[in-house]
């Protein structure tokens, strides 16, 4: 009988803390009107932060030394994409600005929400400074220690709502849990099974304070415009940023003094790729706005990311063409391996201009494939392609999936740059690439068949000839 009454008791107080109003919710509001927290928007912040974030650290040193030195040298970008350098770096700055502003759209949405007029207005102000480098507020950080401290405190409310988010679907378990098992017993529970209850019980109860605790230290309690306060000014920092890694228009001097000689992609204080739009602005009178990139800084990067007819991009096959570059690259380290529904599935892949381009190149080649020197020159060269083709495939791949996964995860990882991959190769270069690869890939998957049906048959008749030797005469 007690054991009923305390499962009723526990039933009925669990069933009053989900369902119920407290009474304190209840009573009259005070005549003040306090500012509204982000609440549950607090996660959807915190991603845009993240991404802030990402794109400060993207914007290192090292970084900026790594796309210069490394990123533009790629062979396949010299071979299929462009040797032209000034251009590469121009699609690296575009790809900075163009994540920027998808960032700064998030903010926007989010500044609309505040007291403040000024962040209200973040949207014009953001774009007057991408355009004229006027910043009448004040809002791009100052210098190394404010960034700093800002950076860390951002870091520190990512990190705490991130693990509120985690707490709170801890918490979603455990209740859905309770609520099962309680409805399973109906009432009829033993001492063990009623045992199990309460410590489930107590386990909700600090699972609730927990989240709570995280709730007050984490963006859940803030308000708009404290929070929004963060997010503006570190737009306009990395904004800042971006500009004197690549060297354009005006810049924070304070930010510029942080940046070692060695990391500044451009050496002049004038990005080579503004050179025409500069002639094309001298017009202007004074006091008209700059707008940098002749219409607008963020519209011309936006355009230059825009792949040209003649690549890959603009086709639709980048995707693609990475995928079926990392099959063939499998099949050519393991000819050996590959079956004929293997082949003929690879061969279902291609598109019909490489279709058309493999038939010329294999007619009249024959069905023999049986000199090993031949072959060995075939791999040497498929190894040669793959050694500028296949890297570009498989950030093609990275940068794809990156993105799809980001979208589901608070911080983004992306380190591979578009320029990087095959969305701006030119497309008759790489499909004549390609063409090459699997005109060899066919000749030594023939070779291979042909010494393997070799050895089989070689192994039959010696095994032949052994009987012949041991059977009686």
């Amino acid at each position: 009988m007690a054991l009923e009454t305390l499962f009723v008791k526990v039933k009925t107080a669990l069933s009053n803390s989900f369902d119920s109003v407290p009474p304190k919710l209840l009573k009259k509001k005070p005549s003040f009107k306090a500012k509204p927290n982000v609440g549950v928007l607090a996660f959807e912040i915190a991603g845009v932060m993240s991404k802030l974030l990402h794109l400060w650290h993207s914007l290192s040193d090292a970084t900026i030394v790594r796309i210069r030195n490394d990123a533009v040298n790629l062979e396949g970008v010299r071979k299929i994409i462009s040797n032209d350098e000034s251009f590469l770096l121009g699609l690296a700055c575009a790809e900075f600005a163009e994540s920027l502003r998808v960032v700064a759209n998030s903010v926007t949405r989010l500044s609309a929400r505040c007291e403040d007029p000024a962040l209200r207005a973040f949207h014009r102000a953001f774009l007057e400074f991408a355009d004229s480098g006027r910043d009448p507020n004040g809002w791009a950080l100052s210098g190394p220690k404010e960034t700093e401290s800002k950076l860390k405190k951002m870091e520190r409310y990512v990190t705490l709502t991130a693990t509120l988010y985690r707490e709170m679907e801890d918490l979603t378990v455990m209740e859905t849990t309770f609520r099962k098992a309680l409805n399973h017993a109906d009432g009829n529970v033993g001492s063990k099974d009623q045992q199990k209850l309460y410590e489930l019980q107590q386990k909700i109860f600090w699972q609730k304070q927990e989240v709570k605790d995280l709730k007050e230290r984490s963006l859940w309690s803030r308000s708009f415009d404290s929070v929004v306060i963060l997010l503006v000014r570190f737009s306009f920092t990395v904004l800042a940023r971006i500009k004197v890694v690549f060297g354009i228009g005006h810049c924070v001097p304070s930010l510029s003094r942080t940046l070692s000689a060695s990391a500044t992609v451009y050496p002049s204080d004038q990005n080579p790729n503004l050179e025409e739009s500069s002639k094309l602005d001298g017009d202007k009178k004074e006091g008209d706005l700059d707008l940098g990139l002749g219409s607008g800084f963020f519209e011309s990067n936006s355009k230059l990311l825009k792949a040209p007819e003649s690549t890959l991009g603009a086709a639709g096959l980048a995707l693609h063409y990475g995928n079926l570059i990392i099959v063939m690259e499998k099949m050519i380290k393991s000819p050996h391996l590959v079956g004929v529904d293997a082949r003929d599935d690879l061969y279902g892949m291609l598109p019909r201009s490489i279709r058309w381009g493999l038939r010329g190149r294999l007619r009249g080649v024959g069905f023999c494939a049986s000199d090993p020197v031949l072959a060995g020159e075939w791999r040497e060269a498929l190894g040669r392609i793959l050694g500028w083709l296949s890297p570009l495939a498989h950030n093609m791949i990275k940068w794809q999936s990156e993105r799809s996964f980001e979208q589901h995860n608070l911080v983004p990882k992306t380190n591979v740059l578009l320029l990087q991959t095959l969305f701006f190769a030119n497309k008759d270069k790489t499909e004549a690439a390609i063409t090459e690869l699997l005109v060899g890939l066919n000749y030594i998957w023939r070779f291979e068949r042909e010494m393997t049906a070799k050895a089989f048959f070689e192994c039959a008749n010696s095994h032949g000839l052994l009987l012949n030797l041991h059977k009686p005469t």
